[in-house]
């Protein structure tokens, strides 16, 4: 073998070795590239999985936060009927205080009426009996005084025996209005002890327009308002928490992409320098 040949072969040989040094790197790449895609391949499994979670999380804390929303405005217009109802209460027990009070006066007038009646029935028959006795000793007098006399003390005792039935009534008037006076008074306390169950404010005893303004924690109203905060609240944190996850799950997905583009694109460099190399 000649030099020439020598140096041939030995460039050949470099040139071997050259190529098998870059395939051996290409090789490398991919293998190091495939390792990152399957790492971010994890990552965006593992993140999709922990999204659909905190998405399952995030819609059952908004329907949590919408019920009890719905909660709230229920109960406010609960408290408007009630109100109305406690206010409607209020004023009929005090028409009813009014009317009891009117039938009362009207009894005692009646009252008054009569007993000025059975006076006069009592004076008219007693001024019949004189006038009859008179008529006994002096037949001068005349017939039609004696029946005059005589229908008026008939009228007389008629005018007290209506008057009598008229003040039964009035009594039964006010025993009536004596039972609606107090099933207005229960009515109006169950209104004032239903208002407190919802809002715990009590109407002060000290007087008219006056109000305790202390509000009870096991009040309804409070109750249900803090659970439609604390709904809120849960939703807000979840919903933050959920964002969190998607914005994580977004940026690996972009890395997972990217690094599978460059895997594509080493293994079409890694195949084309493999038919090279057979074809040299």
């Amino acid at each position: 073998m000649d030099i020439t040949q020598i140096i041939q072969s030995t460039r050949k040989y470099g040139i071997t070795e050259r190529k098998k040094a870059e395939l051996d790197l290409l090789t490398n790449e991919v293998l190091d590239a495939q390792h990152e895609v399957e790492q971010y391949q994890a990552m965006v499994t593992s993140l999709t999985e922990k999204n659909n979670e905190y998405l399952e999380y995030l819609a059952e804390a908004e329907a949590t936060r919408d019920h009890t929303r719905a909660n709230v405005d229920l109960l406010d217009q609960l408290i408007q009927d009630v109100t109305s109802l406690k206010d409607n209460s209020n004023i009929a027990f005090d028409e009813m205080v009014l009317a009891d009070d009117k039938i009362k006066d009207v009894s005692k007038g009646i009252k008054e009426v009569m007993d000025e009646l059975i006076y006069s029935a009592e004076v008219i028959n007693k001024l019949s009996n004189i006038i009859i006795k008179k008529k006994a000793k002096n037949p001068l007098i005349s017939d039609e005084l004696i029946d005059l006399v005589n229908t008026i003390g008939k009228d007389a005792n008629d005018a007290v025996a209506l008057t009598l039935v008229g003040l039964q009534s009035t009594y039964a008037a006010e025993a009536t209005s004596v039972e609606s006076e107090a099933a207005s008074a229960l009515e109006y306390r169950q209104a004032i002890q239903l208002y407190e169950v919802l809002r715990g404010r009590k109407e002060s005893a000290e007087g008219p327009g006056m109000k305790d303004t202390s509000t009870y924690k096991q009040c309804l109203e409070n109750l249900v308002k803090k659970a439609y905060k604390k709904a809120k609240k849960d939703y807000n944190t979840e919903r933050k928490a959920s964002k969190e996850v998607t914005d994580q799950l977004n940026q690996v997905t972009i890395k997972f992409n990217k690094a599978q583009v460059n895997l594509s694109s080493l293994q079409a460099g890694l195949a084309a320098a493999n038919a090279a190399a057979l074809a040299s």
